[in-house]
């Protein structure tokens, strides 16, 4: 037999004391003595090649090859198959050893590597972790046992979030370990690496209550205190970072007291073992842990030899007739090794289809310094024998990252009571228009002013300022199912409130525009009647467009929620936790599509408002007697939608900030609206009371308000009704000063002398006499012109006319005396 022993310090003195009891053993190859011949390869597979070499073509003839480390276990096994021979590794943990049909004839008493990782998956489900992250050096044995640990965390729900490796300087990866935040590290590499390692873990502070290493178990006690020249951190520095970690390793020393097919326990193994090294200190010689691997690795080779002995025999063949050409011995070897069974000093020794070791696994945790035992773990049963004396620098084992709190960003309820309650204020004061608008509707200056397109406006201010409410809602006050309803409820009031509130608007300003601004046909359009109904039509159109539009919307693409991520805060207090802030959003797949043309439609409508109401500003129409006061609405809102509508979009990540802009210039446009178009004809009709009169003269014609010529009529009556009162001033006026002249002239008569009355005997009578003063005009009146126009004789005597005690009434006057008082 031969074999590279990795340390051999321990494991040649153990193999050796295997073999001094198996040839002193009567019952095992009786006829037979077993002979080690031995070389150290030191782990180098360039080494083991002509050791290799040296031991094939030397006599004796090998039966059985036992290497120790992975590298040297990989070399030899591929090149055995080629000389028939058997491997038996003590140390090679390697999975990609496993491969049957690369190693045919590989065996081995030390667990594979993937053994540790059903223990180490254990561990994250009982711990509650999910994600873990990993770092390994370079080497075929940990990166084959890593791609195991990955399927089988995957298998497990477990995530690994970080994989890093290294050749010979670790820092980039640990650097890049803490910089994706790694929490729970399996870290896969030899000791000396280890050191490198942790030296880099303490720089970058990445050990403490927040972190969980795990590390493999077979290094040395004591690996962290021992000085390296490689490194520049102190014992200290070592022993700081390197407390709390977790070691899972194979089980190598039986736990129990039971004596094996050596005749010994563990502990007598122990004993010996280190009578053999002279009382060296364990912890400083190398392969001292795999010792009794080695132990029970030539104890192995010894009972399949024994077991050969037999069924050679029935076939007429000796273990003597062995060499490298003779496949049939071989085979028997190989039947023999893979049916071991029995009890060792590591434990029950037994092998798995691929040859490898089962074997339970020891979990141990490094608390204040040195390892302590916390638990085992047997993959075969997957049973977990826990002592429930693990300890954590936190007090309890750390969460597996940065425990992420998602908080929801809801709106400002102080913000939203306050504009709710404007809004609800202004839907009153729409109620209050509206209702003033229909019971003034018989009001001829009610119905000049279009009043159904009024009442549209009030209707669709309201719709707008219901919109509100609805924009206000969050998860604060329904629950995340009803959500699309309330996505729902505020598209539809906002945009078919505009349609109704704006349309009705424009469509006033246009007919206005289009009857009253050509000048060619001013006049004779102006003589035109409006036909309502065209109106009603315009405003149909616009809402029309608006639904059909909000429908193909919500058809092809509805609205549902969508949730806003934020850059994630760290709250104030030393708390292992990132808050998430999230806002939630109204939104479709191709919002922003929908929103140009939404927007570039109702834009444009916008700005051809505002050019319209310019356009009209110095039209006076009697149609559409409120036309001034519609254009001024169309400025405010145009200008406030064209403001709020970017604004909004940009804040829209400031819940806060851009409800404010939206829902205040919801309510500035309503108010603006109804306050311009109802406030000033409540004025006009609650200070001239014109709504009594023209509710009297409407019951007393009885004639619809609606026609033309009655209209016309009432109005002549009414200015009939102011002339004469005039006429009747006059009237007095002119008697009074009649009086006076009378009595100027009898006084100045009376005074002329006798004489005077002979000699003007023959003069013509006085009546026929003509005063020039007495022509001229009374004060306040014009002078006399020379167009000789004359009154008619119906006004020739107004006291016959109109007596001095009676008044002119609307029934005392002719209709042809109509034109004549218009003079």
């Amino acid at each position: 037999m031969s074999g590279g022993w990795p340390g051999g310090q321990a494991c040649m003195p153990s193999a050796q004391m295997a073999l001094d009891l198996v040839n002193n053993r009567s019952d095992i190859l009786p006829d037979y003595e077993l002979e080690l011949i031995h070389y150290d390869s030191m782990c180098d597979p360039g080494e083991a090649t002509k050791l290799l070499y040296d031991l094939l073509y030397t006599e004796p003839i090998k039966i059985v090859l036992m290497p120790g480390c992975s590298g040297v276990s990989t070399l030899v096994a591929e090149a055995a198959r080629m000389w028939n021979l058997i491997v038996l590794s003590y140390g090679s943990s390697s999975p990609a050893l496993s491969n049957r049909q690369r190693f045919p004839t590989f065996f081995r008493t030390h667990p594979s590597a993937t053994l540790h990782n059903p223990t180490r998956v254990r561990l994250f489900k009982k711990w509650n972790w999910s994600r873990i992250a990993t770092i390994q050096q370079t080497t075929e044995v940990f990166t084959s046992t890593l791609d195991d640990l990955e399927q089988r965390v995957k298998e497990a729900g477990i995530e690994i979030s970080v994989r890093q490796s290294f050749l010979t300087d670790p820092a980039v990866a640990v650097k890049n370990l803490k910089r994706q935040d790694a929490r729970i590290i399996v870290g896969l590499f030899y000791e000396t690496e280890a050191r490198k390692v942790f030296c880099e873990v303490f720089k970058e502070k990445l050990y403490g209550k927040k972190h969980v290493w795990f590390l493999i178990g077979w290094y040395a006690d004591n690996w962290f205190k021992i000085k390296d020249p490689a490194i520049n951190c102190t014992v200290e520095n070592m022993t700081e970072a390197v407390e709390g970690h977790v070691t899972t390793e194979i089980v190598m020393l039986n736990p129990e007291t039971v004596r094996g097919v050596s005749n010994m326990t563990s502990q007598e193994f122990l004993g010996a073992l280190m009578s053999r090294l002279g009382g060296k200190n364990p912890e400083e010689t190398g392969g001292f842990q795999e010792a009794p691997l080695a132990f029970d690795a030539v104890w192995a080779l010894a009972l399949a030899l024994n077991k050969t002995v037999a069924p050679l025999k029935a076939k007429g063949r000796r273990l003597e007739d062995f060499n490298y050409n003779n496949h049939d011995i071989t085979s028997e070897i190989y039947r023999a090794l893979n049916t071991s069974s029995f009890e060792g000093v590591s434990g029950h020794v037994v092998f798995d289809a691929q040859g490898s070791r089962m074997a339970m696994t020891l979990i141990e945790q490094l608390q204040g310094g040195s390892y302590k035992k916390i638990g085992y773990y047997d993959s075969s049963q997957m049973n977990l024998s826990w002592f429930n004396n693990d300890v954590w620098i936190g007090g309890k084992p750390p969460a597996d990252r940065t425990v992420v709190l998602e908080e929801y960003r809801l709106l400002s309820q102080k913000l939203f009571a306050s504009v709710s309650v404007f809004a609800g204020l202004g839907i009153l004061l729409g109620i209050v228009c509206l209702t003033f608008n229909i019971y003034n509707g018989n009001v001829r200056y009610i119905q000049n002013s279009q009043p159904y397109l009024n009442n549209m406006t009030a209707v669709g201010c309201m719709m707008a300022l219901a919109a509100v409410f609805p924009l206000g809602i969050d998860r604060h006050h329904v629950n995340r199912p009803q959500f699309p309803v309330v996505c729902q409820f505020r598209l539809w009031l906002l945009g078919l409130g505009f349609s109704l509130a704006y349309g009705s608007m424009f469509t006033k300003i246009w007919w206005v525009h289009t009857l009253f601004t050509k000048k060619d046909e001013k006049k004779e359009k102006k003589k035109q009647p409006l036909e309502p109904w065209k109106l009603y039509a315009t405003v149909g159109v616009l809402l029309a467009i608006d639904f059909l539009s909000l429908m193909i919307w919500q058809i092809v693409d509805p609205l549902h929620i969508t949730v806003e991520k934020f850059t994630r805060e760290a709250p104030k207090e030393d708390l292992d936790v990132l808050i998430q802030p999230l806002l939630e959003h109204c939104s479709s797949e191709k919002m922003n599509t929908w929103l140009g043309v939404v927007y570039g439609y109702k834009g444009l409508l916008l700005l051809l408002g505002i050019f319209l109401a310019y356009e009209t500003k110095s039209v006076s129409t009697e149609k559409i007697n409120d036309h001034r006061a519609v254009g001024m609405a169309i400025y405010n809102v145009a200008v406030l939608c064209l403001i709020t509508a970017p604004v909004t979009m940009i804040l829209s990540s400031q819940q806060d900030a851009s409800f404010a802009f939206a829902s205040l210039a919801i309510v500035f446009s309503a108010y603006i609206t109804l306050v311009v178009l109802f406030v000033p004809k409540m004025r006009r009709l609650i200070t001239r009371g014109e709504w009594q009169s023209e509710q009297q003269d409407t019951l007393k014609t009885g004639s619809s308000t609606n026609n033309n010529d009655e209209e016309k009529s009432r109005q002549l009556e009414r200015e009939n009704r102011e002339l004469q009162k005039i006429i009747q001033e006059k009237e007095e006026r002119v008697s009074a000063l009649r009086n006076q002249l009378a009595e100027r002239q009898a006084i100045r008569n009376r005074r002329q002398p006798t004489s005077g009355q002979n000699q003007n005997h023959n003069a013509p009578p006085p009546a026929s006499q003509t005063d020039p003063k007495s022509l001229l005009p009374p004060p306040g009146y014009p002078n006399p012109t020379a167009d000789n126009h004359s009154l008619p004789p119906s006004f020739s005597n107004s006291s016959s006319l109109y007596p001095a005690d009676s008044k002119m009434s609307r029934n005392h006057c002719h209709n042809s005396q109509i034109p004549l008082l218009y003079k």
